[in-house]
């Protein structure tokens, strides 16, 4: 039995009238007769008692709309959430950003709830010293990293915002008493490394390895989150370059934080692993640019 005829029957034993499940259906009413003409020989027996004043079921009839009934809602659904999932609709994405930087995408993640309420949108951390690790394990489906990412195996999207910086010195540092640096001043000090897999082209963006005059930077403990750092630069060990948005959230009585005159911006922009982009994850992307164009 035909799909089409199972709701050709449904219809009918709901109705109970030809005229009325045909306009229902929006077919002939000679295609419902031929339908169910059909269905009564391949069954071998009546499904409707017919006269020219009513039309009911048969026992018959009335057995199999009480097993098709529930099946056919099942059918409907299963393609109704197959379509959904097809359009980005449904399912779960989860995000991964660094430290507090999911505040700074709430137009992003507002918007894509909006357009896809049936999608359950999970939040991850990711470590500044592993950007990549979350997204090849599979735990994350999509980043928000600084950029440059110049892996093959992972697709950049566009920029979504930008974070200047600023260098996190101990509060009793030499250079706590200044209003302003500049990055020439870290060549004088040791900074924070990176203890991970970050790449070092990844990680020069953020913490250069030589000054504008070419003076090398250099390397003090190594740390692998933004809270190590930080306990770092309170002990007055190490300096570091710190993104403005992290340094207003975490306000450290032993940490003075400098604008640095010609520091670095960093630029955020959506990064997934090209071989699990999903329409999900499209879905996201444009949600991102969307919602940066009528910010």
């Amino acid at each position: 039995m035909e799909l089409r005829d199972i709701e050709i029957f449904l219809t009918l034993a709901e109705e109970l009238h030809f005229g009325r499940t045909a306009e229902r259906l929006r077919v002939s009413q000679a295609r419902v007769s031929q339908s169910i003409k059909q269905q009564e020989r391949r069954i071998g027996g009546a499904l409707f008692e017919r006269t020219s004043r009513s039309v009911r079921l048969t026992p018959l009839g009335e057995r199999l709309r009480g097993r098709l009934d529930a099946g056919y809602g099942e059918i409907l659904a299963g393609i109704e959430e197959a379509a959904a999932a097809a359009r980005g609709q449904v399912g779960t994405l989860t995000v991964g950003t660094m430290d507090t930087h999911h505040q700074e995408i709430a137009a992003v993640l507002d918007l894509f709830r909006q357009r896809h309420p049936q999608c359950e949108l999970r939040m991850r951390e990711m470590l500044p010293t592993d950007p990549f690790g979350g997204l090849r394990a599979g735990r994350v489906d999509v980043g928000l990293l600084w950029l440059p990412v110049r892996e093959p195996d992972l697709t950049v999207g566009p920029e979504v915002f930008t974070e200047a910086m600023v260098l996190g010195v101990a509060a009793d540092h030499p250079l706590a008493t200044r209003d302003r640096v500049e990055m020439e001043d870290l060549g004088d000090y040791p900074v924070v490394d990176a203890e991970g897999p970050i790449p070092d082209y990844v990680w020069e963006a953020h913490t250069p390895f030589v000054t504008p005059a070419g003076r090398p930077i250099r390397r003090g403990v190594a740390v692998t989150t933004l809270n190590e750092a930080l306990t770092a630069i309170g002990t007055g060990s190490v300096v570091s370059p710190i993104g403005v948005d992290a340094a207003a959230y975490r306000l450290h009585r032993d940490i003075t934080f400098l604008p640095i005159t010609d520091g670095p911006t960093l630029r955020y922009a959506p990064v997934w692993r090209s071989a699990n982009e999903t329409p999900l994850v499209r879905a996201f992307v444009q949600a991102a640019v969307d919602a940066r164009s009528t910010g």
